[in-house]
């Protein structure tokens, strides 16, 4: 058995959890922030079932999520009528991730 160079064999070895806990919580939630995948797997929950499989989210960077539509007229409904809804949905969703804007492209 191996002791610590600096152990002078009073002091317990374990930590208390109420020490370690904070510091956990903090990396799990940096580490959520820091994942697109979430937000990206999230839009057919936010768009809804009927117009998932038309309007697919593509990328999640600096805060802009890129959307590729199928078609102009699906292209201008989402970005001049429904767009502020969406973008409010998402942030509600994911209130530590900063959404800025959503790009809709034709594709």
């Amino acid at each position: 058995m191996r002791t610590s160079r600096n152990y002078d064999g009073t002091r317990p070895t374990g930590q208390e959890i109420k020490k370690l806990l904070p510091e956990l919580l903090g990396r799990i939630g940096a580490q959520q922030r820091e994942r697109p995948d979430l937000v990206l797997a999230a839009w057919p929950e936010i768009i809804g079932p009927r117009l998932a499989s038309y309007a697919e989210a593509v990328s999640f960077r600096e805060g802009i999520l890129i959307i590729k539509v199928k078609n102009s007229t699906l292209y201008s409904l989402l970005s001049e009528h429904e767009k502020p809804r969406l973008l409010k949905s998402l942030q509600e969703k994911f209130p530590s991730v900063t959404i800025k804007n959503l790009i809709f492209r034709i594709g």
